[in-house]
């Protein structure tokens, strides 16, 4: 199974629509912009909503005209969170690096880091997501240099090197928090998605059947085990997965996206 479809699968479940609102560049050469801030852009579809639009232009003039490092970051983190609810990973992510760079906290560092993962997560052009997976290991590195329990984000940072530079490292990383935490639910099922990817739809079986066991509410997971017996020809425990989702989640996104595997049953 392609990574593309994979993406699809998961972005499905979280909202397919923001694939459409990615920011064309992050940074533009504009002499008037303080450090390069990217300006708002629409997606292809012009999607983000009128009142959000001038939300961001506010705090943007706001964020160029502040009369101090302080108040330039306050309105940098404020930017971020407006570009993140316009699903514009990018210019969040810029942002809440900025933010970062003044307030240096871990929660600052957090933020940043979660924000880069988010634009890695969802980049569909190869070089920029290697940037992104730069970025997001440069932020998430610090958070784990001084909270080197935190599975959340050692799972983050492993996704990060098992799509671009280190694919063993980062698997090995995985493993490393299933070692510690045979439950924890993001890394089961990253296992079970990179095994998908792979083609050990075995392997990727065992995997989320663990994480349907630990959440059987986990959406992406159910569904991605679906397409796992899809893979394997198992098309009665497919079409039974399917319709299990369409019966757990009513929302469009996964709707079609099920609905299009079922088609692929008939």
């Amino acid at each position: 199974m392609s990574r593309s479809r994979i993406v699809l699968v998961v972005v499905s479940v979280m909202a397919m629509a923001v694939l459409y609102w990615l920011p064309k560049a992050v940074v533009e050469n504009d002499s008037q912009l303080k450090e390069s801030a990217p300006v708002p852009a629409a997606g292809a579809h012009g999607t983000v909503p009128d009142s959000l639009r001038s939300s961001i232009n506010q705090l943007r003039t706001r964020y160029l005209t502040a009369s101090s490092e302080e108040k330039n970051a306050i309105f940098a983190d404020s930017l971020a969170a407006a570009y993140a609810c316009a699903s514009m990973f990018d210019s969040a992510a810029w942002y809440a690096e900025k933010a970062a760079m003044f307030f240096g906290t871990p929660e600052s560092a957090m933020r940043a880091g979660n924000a880069y993962y988010d634009a890695f997560t969802f980049s569909v052009d190869k070089s920029k997501q290697g940037q992104m997976a730069a970025k997001t290991q440069e932020w998430l590195g610090k958070v784990l240099a001084q909270h080197p329990d935190d599975l959340d984000t050692k799972t983050r940072i492993a996704m990060t090197f098992v799509t671009s530079s280190a694919p063993m490292k980062g698997i090995q990383m995985l493993r490393d928090v299933l070692a510690v935490n045979p439950e924890h639910q993001q890394a089961l099922f990253s296992m079970g998605m990179l095994s998908v990817q792979s083609g050990q739809n075995e392997k990727a079986v065992e995997w989320l059947e663990k994480l349907a066991k630990v959440n059987p509410q986990h959406v992406q997971g159910q569904l991605l085990l679906g397409v796992a017996f899809l893979n394997l020809g198992q098309k009665d425990k497919a079409k039974l997965q399917f319709q299990k989702v369409k019966e757990m989640d009513k929302d469009p996104a996964v709707q079609a996206t099920v609905d299009s595997y079922l088609e692929e049953l008939k």
